[in-house]
């Protein structure tokens, strides 16, 4: 059975492709959702991949990833990456390798997403590779839980 790998979409990124294109492209979630699915296949993973704008939710699939032990988690909490303490918190709790994703580089923005509360409980942090992050992300975690690539 394959080790799964959660990867998070917050709030908004329902919206990919639609919402400022001119900042995060013409991609939409369900193309995420297919790069990560192929992606995390290479390395005989299996992603789980769920969204919500609700930070609540996001805990939920946070906590589901720790019953379930999952290996690793790719997350992308939009704005709640700069304002959710809570969301932190839960990712210190699990103690599950995580990646953090943004698709705009957020320090080239608006200097209130300079910080993130969520990167500083992830091991690794990516941010201005649109959604070839996803991708990287992945595969980051991957080297670091061990998995290597399949032929």
């Amino acid at each position: 059975m394959p080790k799964t790998v959660y990867v998070l979409n917050g709030p908004n990124l329902n919206l990919l492709g639609l919402r400022e294109p001119e900042i995060y492209g013409h991609a939409t979630l369900a193309d995420v959702e297919r790069l990560c699915a192929e992606t995390a296949a290479r390395f005989g993973l299996l992603a789980d991949c769920r969204q919500s704008n609700r930070e609540g939710e996001l805990i939920d699939f946070i906590h589901d990833a720790h019953a379930t032990k999952a290996v690793g988690i790719i997350l992308n909490a939009g704005g709640y990456s700069h304002t959710s303490i809570a969301l932190h918190d839960a990712l210190v709790a699990v103690r599950i390798p995580t990646v953090e994703v943004h698709v705009s580089n957020i320090h080239a923005r608006e200097s209130f997403r300079h910080h993130s509360f969520t990167a500083k409980a992830a091991f690794a942090s990516l941010c201005g590779f649109g959604i070839d992050g996803y991708r990287l992300a992945i595969s980051g975690l991957a080297a670091k839980i061990g998995a290597s690539a399949q032929a």
